[in-house]
């Protein structure tokens, strides 16, 4: 490149030459050079965090009279400009980094003066005009902005991603129970042969089970509302507006469209990584049950000649390249990589969590990757799963009923009416002899064949039990 293709930067450490077409400065080409670890850069979720926080407190600070007002306008058209997607390739620092986020936070506040500055007809890296450190930055520290973007990035997250792709699959599933309501099948325990259940119950459950977890990890992000930004370096406030703290998260609640409050106690709400390591560990609660649902998927799909065969899952795409005609359960198995991963993931921000020294956890960077990653991927998961998997679930009625009929485990029915030991030595018969269960009772005359009839009823073995509820005094 020619000298005209850069420009000169400073810092307290030196001059560098930037690109002239980096909106980025000198804080984070050192951080680019520093960080080459992984080439994974940070979310756009993430992203659009800081530059919430960074509109809010642009114009608060303006309205404040703290940094100038033509300089807090242009603030807020960079800030909103990224948020319409623009300018996404300037945010270039690795998610391995320095600690607490410095680096991105500065690439951050540099993106944005770089752009006010050609807003207000100056050349890029003329920081007397708007400099990130002075104006984008006032009132401001790496350490409260950044677990206060964390905590914005993940109810972005959960609101965008997570949880309408739990009510669809919620939904799906209950459209699943619907549907299959009347189909008697065989239950397994130990995957061995049970009582028969019906295949809607199946899915009624799975859906009780993501209304469960949905309940669970919406009770665990309250937390996330509760916000330390205006705690500047160490918690204290300094040079922050007695206003801008109560003001800048008001806005931030209306640019979000959700309640955030003031933290009690400011250094608490900066140090303690509590509330990412509780809806961490709520997602992975999610995941363990995912990866139990979509491998029961994939037994009960299981064949088409040697398996169980019991519904058909949709096939989106060929399942070898050796095999023609083979088609796999993909999604239910990508649902389990990705479970996996999410588990992982927690087990990385717990560590991280715990990892503070006195005024600050340095190792929050990991922790807002892993945490909105672990959101949105299990959200994404989820959509996929529902859209071209569940929905589209088929079920062999005949088949079903077929493993329903055959096994054993029907002598279970039989024990109030013959006793265990009988049921028992009744089982071990047939499994010796081949004779069916109603063939043994009748030729010991165990029961009537009337009798026998009403209590080998499929359908009113596998009806669930629902005791009315009664109501209670005190006495």
């Amino acid at each position: 490149m020619s000298d005209s293709q850069f420009r000169i930067e400073s810092d307290s450490m030196g001059d560098r030459q930037i690109p002239s077409s980096a909106y980025y400065g000198i804080q984070t080409l050192r951080a680019r050079s520093n960080f080459a670890i992984s080439g994974i850069k940070p979310l756009p979720t993430y992203v659009d965090a800081c530059i919430i926080i960074k509109k809010a407190t642009a114009i608060v600070n303006g309205k404040l009279e703290c940094i100038p007002q033509d300089v807090s306008q242009a603030i807020v058209q960079a800030a909103d400009e990224v948020l319409e997607g623009k300018f996404r390739d300037q945010f270039v620092v690795d998610v391995y980094q320095a600690g607490a986020g410095t680096s991105h936070h500065m690439n951050v506040n540099e993106v944005l003066a770089n752009r006010a500055l050609e807003i207000l007809g100056s050349e890029k890296g003329n920081y007397k005009r708007v400099s990130p450190n002075d104006h984008v930055n006032y009132g401001q520290s790496t350490n409260d902005v950044i677990p206060t973007a964390i905590r914005i990035g993940g109810i972005l997250a959960l609101s965008k991603t997570l949880y309408p792709a739990l009510d669809n699959a919620i939904n799906a599933m209950e459209a699943k129970a619907t549907e299959f309501k009347d189909i008697v099948k065989s239950g397994r325990t130990h995957l061995q042969d049970a009582v028969p259940v019906r295949l809607g119950d199946t899915f009624a459950a799975w859906g009780q089970i993501l209304k469960d977890h949905r309940n669970r990890i919406n009770a665990a992000a309250a937390d996330l509302q509760v916000l330390g930004l205006g705690g500047s370096a160490a918690g204290t406030g300094l040079n922050t507006h007695p206003q801008y703290r109560v003001s800048a998260i008001k806005i931030i609640s209306e640019l979000v469209n959700s309640p955030f409050k003031e933290a009690t106690h400011l250094m608490a709400a900066m140090q303690s990584m509590a509330p990412f390591v509780n809806v961490s560990g709520a997602l992975r609660n999610l995941a363990q049950d995912l990866v139990k649902i979509s491998h029961d998927l994939r037994l009960m799909d299981s064949g088409p000649k040697t398996g169980f065969k019991e519904i058909q899952l949709p096939p989106v795409q060929p399942g070898s390249s050796i095999m023609p005609g083979k088609y796999n359960p993909v999604m239910a198995e990508m649902t389990s990589m990705v479970c996996f991963q999410v588990m992982g993931y927690d087990t990385a921000i717990s560590y991280a969590g715990q990892a503070g020294q006195l005024e600050l956890n340095v190792m929050m960077p990991l922790i807002a990757y892993d945490f909105i990653h672990s959101i949105e991927i299990l959200g994404n998961t989820l959509q996929s799963l529902t859209s071209r998997c569940i929905q589209g679930i088929t079920a062999l009625p005949e088949r079903c009923l077929d493993y329903a009929e055959a096994s054993l485990a029907l002598v279970t029915a039989l024990n109030p009416h013959i006793g265990y030991l009988n049921a028992a030595a009744i089982a071990k018969e047939s499994m010796e002899t081949g004779k069916s269960l109603r063939q043994i009772v009748l030729e010991k005359q165990l029961m009537s064949e009337q009798e026998l009839s009403e209590v080998l009823n499929l359908k009113q073995m596998s009806t669930i039990v629902r005791e009315p509820r009664t109501a209670t005094t005190n006495s």
